[in-house]
């Protein structure tokens, strides 16, 4: 419960130690959003290099995260999906090879290769999306790995049976319990090492803790990722 403390109690075996010359604001801001797509693809889904993907809220700070590191573990393509049509043309930097608006009827032609999608929407565009892609799917006994990370669009997707049948097809749950503690401490020295090189991109702000009702209303709205430090 040490998350607007200045100081808390730690266990050193569930740690990672910060390189001397990295920039911990960087860092803490980047950690979160970046953790969930490297496990994701290194613990959750069958993902190699080569491999192509697809990022439903791509222009989000996750879904920033999740192109770049999509790229770093050698995706050959890349799509970036997302509703934020000037974020959108942002991605191309980050590593996107294509970025293509939620609810642009090209989507499923696009994608009609994809090997993993990783989902930060849900709700009842994941499901229409899922139908779009699958119907229009060159090869339906390509696996294709649809991993649902975030609920943006909402908690609840009613999913046909008749997806699951039409396509060798499976819906997997990234996050605490489906990633174990285990894994999670492993991954993490890669993951801390690729961050505090500055490897990824994000945008982050340091601010007092004492500013913490100042700027708690405004960070609602801010491009940056708001890191308080006492």
């Amino acid at each position: 419960m040490g998350t607007m403390a200045d100081k808390t109690v730690i266990k050193l075996s569930h740690s990672v130690e910060l390189p001397n010359d990295c920039n911990p604001v960087s860092v803490a801001a980047a950690m979160n959003p970046a953790m969930s797509a490297w496990l994701a693809l290194r613990c959750r889904a069958p993902f190699e290099s080569g491999q192509q993907l697809l990022i439903l809220g791509a222009t989000g700070s996750s879904g920033n995260m999740a192109v770049q590191i999509a790229k770093y573990l050698g995706a050959s393509r890349i799509i970036g999906a997302g509703r934020d049509k000037k974020k959108l043309a942002q991605l191309s930097s980050l590593g996107a090879t294509h970025n293509v608006a939620l609810d642009d009827p090209r989507l499923g032609a696009l994608a009609n290769k994809i090997d993993v999608v990783l989902d930060y929407i849900w709700g009842e565009d994941s499901v229409r999306l899922m139908e779009m892609l699958i119907k229009q799917r060159l090869d339906r006994s390509q696996q294709l790995a649809w991993i649902q990370i975030g609920s943006m669009g909402g908690d609840v997707a009613a999913i046909s049976g008749v997806l699951l049948r039409a396509a060798n097809f499976q819906i997997l749950g990234s996050g605490n319990g489906s990633v174990s503690i285990g894994q999670i401490l492993t991954e993490l020295p890669a993951l801390v090492k690729e961050v505090a090189s500055g490897r990824f991109s994000i945008a982050a702000k340091a601010v007092p803790l004492s500013q913490v009702e100042q700027v708690w209303a405004e960070s609602t709205h801010a491009s940056e990722r708001i890191v308080f430090i006492p």
